[in-house]
């Protein structure tokens, strides 16, 4: 919220400078986030009166003008702007004036010259030449009332400054300029210049019959109706000023009243064309399917969700949203009927979002406005209306529907000493209280101990429960009365299982095999889940921060790939990243709790991407492309000293011959592969990356160290050269030997030489191959004898026969 300095200290003007009044007001909680001067310093800018307007002699485009700046002599000044006029009042910068820098960044500095030849004594200027605004169509011209000779500064009070406070939702009632005087004035104990309102004594009979048919929708609701108004009468240059400085372009006389008086007491309000509605109003829910198009010229389709004002034949507004374009106020407008309202938070929150846009009157209505005032501000902006644009008043209408209720809200004074910290007494609190307009009651309780119950006000929907007094007491006291002194609680390190490592110790893990860490949203493209995670009914976002990340993601893979592209459109040629987030899927079976959200699971997955060469560019050994291997020995390291089974799998995301599923004492636990064909062309990858994600759950556990005797007995290594089929996989190989019948001797296998004749061989048929295999047996109790040997070797030979009908190669 922005607002200038100056109408603040017209409710409250404590003894503080700008600086310190910023401070103040960010200590207590309403953080002021920027403060800018209104306009940047110049000097030497006066108010002229043009007297006379004569055409150059030597310039078709320029004019000599003859001006009064109120030093006792007429000023002779050549000025080229088209609006130029003789009577006019404007900024006139005399010789030796200052303006604001120009694009050079240095002060433009005003001295005696000629223009084609003609002496010019000064310069007519613009809004924009002097900082002011952003218009440069013509002159900046002024009303014409104001003193000639006075300061430019000083009448259009442009040594002021703009605070722009960043509210929390819970500070609706400092969505105004008094709201935030009310809480200065508390701050600091400055006396709080309250707003006058004199009612308008109506002169007219007229009424617009109102009928309020969802109390849960509106709570109170006035109206009256005006009649005889000019809208095109000027809307005063202070008004203008105000709103320019709260950020609010000028619209009209009568969208500026309203608007001047939501900034200055936080009550919106819309203004209907009369003549255009047709009969009464009902404030309602609307009906599936109705449309309305809004004065922002965008056309909606409602539903049963949202709340709308109707007349007899269609919706004529978005309540507390936006008018329809149909009852708009214009030229041609005279009689008008002006609403004010209540709307229920509930109600409104979120509407707007809906429709892809925001306004002033929503961002207040969703966080809680002053029921208690509404009558006031339907007076207050009769008054400014008939002052401004004349007409006729008829009496206000106004319905409280279902009032709003306030709960009694306790304070223990022990409790509000042990959340602060310090040793507040009953009189401090009591004095807080009385400062923020809090009605209280005192009440003994057990133990000798003071209760303060709180009736809060209308304005305040932030006091619900004790915590919100509590805070409402420090930040009055002042956060820097605090004292400052070191926590006193007892301090245990929370140390893990052994059989357990943190996620950061699987972090350092990853990062140590030269992966580099991303951080992505968890919102994703739609695409991402359809294309790379084969989810076709992902979770979907209410209101995304963005249309395309609609969607939660159920796995890293999509975020992975796009920062790989990223990447790749900044030139880098090897890429190694990965990421530990949640993912998000359905599932029945997940309750309530804490740390779920029944139907959705959420684990935490470990996802990594390899892409481009192997290893860094080096003399030692010759380059080449990260292959399915590389990615598959960085999971057996991160899974060490446990060993996984790479089994065959297809996935969406990947290479249908180049993929597998990671599996742990039987169970998957996730997958490796290199990325699709298909997906490598759509994402636009010059060559597949290889990806592996797995369950963090597998990552964070870890195998208890055990002592076992080293060996006493040596190992005996037998070599057998193996004809299998090409279809024999080494996983099928590996467990028809660890497997076999061999009392227990083989204690590991490994594979050492694979051959495969290029022409057929003498008993080899052209689909088979040689595979040589080192076996390791030992006996941990006596020395083997050959027989045993031979037998062991003999159970191998079966199991290998029988299981993957592999020969001995003769």
């Amino acid at each position: 919220m922005q607002f200038p300095e100056s109408w603040l200290r017209s409710f409250c003007n404590p003894d503080l400078n700008t600086q310190q009044l910023a401070d103040l007001l960010t200590m207590a909680g309403l953080e002021v986030e920027e403060q800018q001067p209104v306009a940047p310093p110049f000097t030497g800018v006066v108010v002229g009166l043009v007297l006379e307007v004569a055409k150059h002699p030597d310039a078709d485009r320029l004019n000599v003008c003859k001006v009064d700046a109120g030093t006792g002599e007429v000023l002779q000044i050549v000025c080229g702007a088209a609006n130029v006029a003789v009577g006019i009042k404007v900024p006139c910068a005399t010789v030796g004036a200052e303006l604001p820098p120009g694009a050079d960044g240095k002060p433009f500095k005003i001295k005696l010259g000629k223009l084609r030849g003609v002496e010019s004594q000064g310069m007519l200027c613009s809004a924009r030449e002097l900082g002011v605004s952003e218009e440069a169509s013509g002159l900046h011209i002024l009303p014409l009332d104001a003193p000639v000779g006075t300061s430019i500064r000083d009448y259009l009070q442009l040594d002021d400054t703009l605070l722009t406070l960043k509210l929390t939702p819970n500070l609706a009632h400092c969505l105004s300029v008094q709201g935030v005087a009310r809480e200065v004035a508390a701050l600091t104990g400055a006396h709080l210049n309250r707003l006058t309102i004199k009612h308008v004594v109506p002169t007219i009979d007229d009424r617009v019959p109102v009928k309020v048919t969802a109390p849960d929708l509106c709570g109170r609701f006035a109206g009256r109706v005006i009649k005889g108004v000019n809208p095109k009468a000027p809307t005063p240059a202070w008004m203008v000023d105000r709103l320019a400085r709260c950020g609010q372009r000028s619209v009209s006389a009568l969208v500026d009243i309203s608007n001047y008086v939501m900034f200055e007491l936080g009550q919106p309000s819309h203004v209907f064309d009369l003549d255009k509605v047709h009969g009464g109003l009902t404030v309602r829910w609307a009906q599936a399917g109705e449309t309305l198009k809004l004065l922002n010229g965008q056309t909606v389709t409602l539903d049963e969700q949202v709340g709308v004002i109707a007349d007899e034949q269609q919706v004529e507004s978005l309540a507390g949203v936006m008018g329809g374009d149909a009852t708009s106020v214009g030229d041609d407008t005279r009689n008008v009927y002006l609403e004010a309202a209540f709307w229920w938070p509930k109600a409104i929150a979120g509407r707007a979002r809906r429709y892809n846009f925001s306004t002033d009157a929503s961002h207040r209505y969703e966080r809680g406005v002053d029921p208690a005032p509404t009558v006031e501000a339907i007076e207050h902006i009769t008054r400014l209306i008939l002052d401004i644009c004349g007409g006729q008043a008829g009496p206000v209408d106004d319905q409280v529907v279902k009032a709003v209720e306030r709960h009694p809200v306790t304070l223990r004074l022990s409790r509000a000493q042990k959340v602060i910290g310090m040793p507040v007494t009953l009189a401090q609190c009591q004095e807080v209280f009385t400062r923020l307009d809090l009605h209280y009651g005192t009440q003994a309780a057990k133990g000798g101990d003071t209760n303060l119950v709180v009736n809060p006000p209308s304005w305040r929907f932030d006091l619900q429960i004790e915590e919100d007094l509590i805070e409402e007491v420090v930040r009055v006291i002042g956060f820097d009365q605090l004292p400052k002194r070191p926590p006193m609680a007892p301090i245990e390190a929370q140390v893990l299982p052994e059989a357990k490592r943190s996620l950061f110790a699987v972090r350092r893990s990853v990062a140590s095999r030269g992966y580099q860490e991303t951080i992505n949203f968890s919102f994703v493209e739609e695409r991402w889940e359809r294309e790379l995670a084969g989810n076709e009914n992902p979770i979907r976002v209410l209101n995304p921060i963005a249309s395309p990340l609609s969607v939660m993601r159920s796995s890293l893979v999509g975020s992975l790939v796009e920062v790989l592209r990223t990447n790749l459109s900044r030139k880098a040629d090897r890429v190694r990243i990965f990421e530990i987030g949640r993912v998000f899927k359905r599932d029945a079976s997940v309750i309530n709790s804490d740390q779920t959200v029944a139907g959705i699971d959420q684990p935490v997955r470990v996802t990594g991407l390899a892409y481009g060469p192997a290893d860094v560019q080096q003399w030692g050994a010759a380059s080449r492309t990260v292959d399915f291997f590389d990615v598959k020995g960085d999971v057996e390291a991160l899974l060490a000293p446990r060993q996984p089974r790479f089994v065959a799998a297809e996935h969406p995301a990947f290479h249908p011959g180049r993929c597998a599923r990671v599996e742990l004492d039987g169970q998957a636990v996730g997958f490796v592969g290199e990325l699709h064909p298909k997906w490598r062309q759509g994402y636009e990858l010059p060559q597949a990356p290889v990806l592996f994600e797995l369950d963090a759950s597998v990552l964070t556990q870890r195998v208890v160290p055990a002592s076992q005797p080293v060996p006493r007995l040596q190992s005996v290594y037998r070599d057998l050269a193996l004809v299998v089929n090409d279809s024999i996989t080494h996983d099928a190989l590996m467990a028809a030997i660890t497997e076999a019948p061999s009392e227990g001797l083989v204690r590991g296998a490994r594979l050492f030489d694979i051959y495969k004749p290029k022409a057929a061989v003498a008993g080899m048929a052209e689909n088979e191959r040689s595979l040589a295999v080192r076996i390791e047996l030992r006996d941990d109790e006596q020395t083997l004898t050959d027989e045993r040997i031979e037998a062991s070797l003999k159970g191998v030979l079966a199991s290998l026969s029988q299981r993957v009908s592999a020969r001995v190669r003769s």
